[in-house]
């Protein structure tokens, strides 16, 4: 089982610190969530950063709410990101859900899964080397691996897990193992209705902190916060995994459910917890 780590978000300049420590150890992904009007570094610009300060692991968006952006320059971005490193990134994408981060990038909420799909086809056009249309010509650089970075989409509703099949090559579950596994069966229920070859690759999330007292608390109090607008963040906040042997049990919890891959999402800014977490494995 692969095992990521999520970084927290709380304060940009320490991310170099746990990059480099993740780099060392057993880990295979670094994560960063998204969110624009929010005290968070934008994520392809701080991953570029870290990928810049690592050698062997994965960056990765978790997830990128590409219905804000600009679809020519995100094409642009994201390839130059995974011909530089090599093909380490992994675009994980997603709509959003808050009405603020839409209002500040001036685009419809209400459309925004549709505009995710109408970005997907322009993504693969432009990464497979194609003109943008027909009088605008190729946008490169070409990415490191053919057609684009691994693409995974996050999501619950089955119209986002679609998705996985229709553009993506995995699917991103934020959720309890529990949950996870009806999730999981239908993102490999479309990817065989479209005839894919294989399955998806499926990639978990749980929320995590290892440390003293001091360092879970001010961890609860960052995850609570972000997702204040939910209505929901003490539920949330409870689901927070903060001992060895829970997170041993969702790890395997995972892996007996055929995921591939695990991060580990923290919300507190110890870097300390990248070594108690490697101990963990």
């Amino acid at each position: 089982m692969n095992v990521g780590i999520g970084l927290p978000i709380g304060d940009p300049a320490t991310l170099l610190t746990w990059a480099r420590r993740a780099d060392a150890g057993p880990f295979t992904t670094l994560g960063l969530l998204d969110r624009l009007v929010y005290d968070n570094p934008e994520p392809l610009v701080a991953l570029a950063v870290l990928a810049g300060a690592t050698s062997r692991i994965r960056v990765q968006t978790e997830v990128l709410l590409a219905p804000l952006r600009d679809t020519a320059l995100l094409a642009k971005q994201a390839a130059t990101l995974d011909r530089m490193t090599g093909g380490r990134l992994t675009l994980g994408l997603g709509v959003g859900g808050r009405d603020d981060d839409h209002r500040a990038a001036g685009v419809d909420k209400r459309t925004r899964g549709r505009r995710l799909d109408e970005q997907m086809a322009v993504l693969r056009r432009l990464w497979s080397g194609e003109p943008y249309g027909d009088d605008v010509g190729p946008i490169g650089p070409a990415p490191a691996r053919p057609g684009g970075p691994e693409v995974l989409f996050g999501g619950f509703k089955p119209a986002a897990i679609e998705r996985v099949a229709r553009w993506g090559d995995g699917f991103l579950a934020a959720a309890q193992p529990s949950f996870a596994d009806g999730l999981f069966e239908t993102a490999r229920g479309f990817w065989k209705e479209y005839g894919r070859d294989g399955e998806p690759r499926i990639v978990a999330q749980v929320n995590v902190a290892l440390g003293t007292d001091d360092v879970i608390h001010k961890a609860r109090t960052a995850m609570h916060a972000y997702y204040a607008f939910t209505g929901m963040a003490a539920r949330m906040v409870a689901g927070m995994l903060t001992t060895p042997a829970e997170i041993r049990d969702a790890i395997t919890a995972f892996a007996d459910l055929g995921a591939d891959e695990v991060m580990l999402y923290c919300y507190g800014l110890d870097p300390d917890q990248v070594d108690r977490l490697a101990d963990v494995l």
